[in-house]
């Protein structure tokens, strides 16, 4: 796939995409997304389908099989070499290798995930970002990423324009007033025990 619509997808869709995936595997992090997990979703009911999107090698998903083991699992992955480690956790047929922006989500599913990429988009592609979000769910929605009051794009490793951190979660309940906030909170890339990457996450239903 050589045809992108921002240079972020070209980012991650190429070297630094390849890079990311080595810098992002392993039982602790496998420990830390399950614990992780199981707090987001304690306030929603069990969850039997869910499609990540920016699923990487299914890190995430590792975790969801864990936490429910007969889940239906979908993942949209913009990186080739990813998507097909992701195949190997949830099959071939349940993998989107293509751009969010493009995600076919005719097939919904209860819980629509995107933990990480958020930031990463390119900000006048969010609203694109948070229909899919929005479309794909039948239920609830889980947005986890970094968080600040207004918008403000930050150097990423020697890279600039390639993170963002704004409010998520409050422009998408802005956008959609069908979706009410059930829950959310903090994880911190101290804690001594279930690292994250200071990610502050929101549980949102539709109503």
């Amino acid at each position: 796939m050589g045809d992108f619509k921002t240079e972020q997808e070209k980012f991650w869709a190429t070297e630094f995409g390849n890079d990311y995936i080595d810098r992002n595997k392993g039982a602790q992090l496998l420990a830390s997304n399950l614990v992780f997990f199981t707090k987001c979703l304690q306030k929603a009911d069990k969850i039997n389908s869910c499609r990540e999107f920016g699923a990487n090698i299914g890190m995430n998903m590792k975790a969801f099989k864990l936490l429910y083991p007969s889940i239906q699992l979908k993942g949209v992955e913009i990186n080739e070499t990813a998507s097909k480690q992701l195949a190997t956790i949830i099959g071939q047929e349940n993998v989107f290798n293509g751009s969010i922006y493009d995600a076919p989500v005719g097939e919904k599913v209860e819980l629509s995930l995107i933990k990480g990429v958020l930031i990463h988009i390119n900000p006048d592609m969010l609203p694109t970002v948070y229909d899919k979000l929005y479309k794909s769910s039948s239920k609830y929605i889980l947005i986890a990423e970094y968080y600040n009051p207004s918008p403000v794009a930050i150097p990423y490793r020697g890279h600039s324009d390639r993170l963002f951190k704004r409010d998520f979660a409050g422009e998408f309940l802005d956008t959609y007033k069908d979706v009410k906030l059930i829950d959310y909170g903090f994880a911190y890339r101290r804690d001594p025990a279930f690292p994250q990457d200071d990610i502050t996450w929101f549980l949102m239903e539709k109503i």
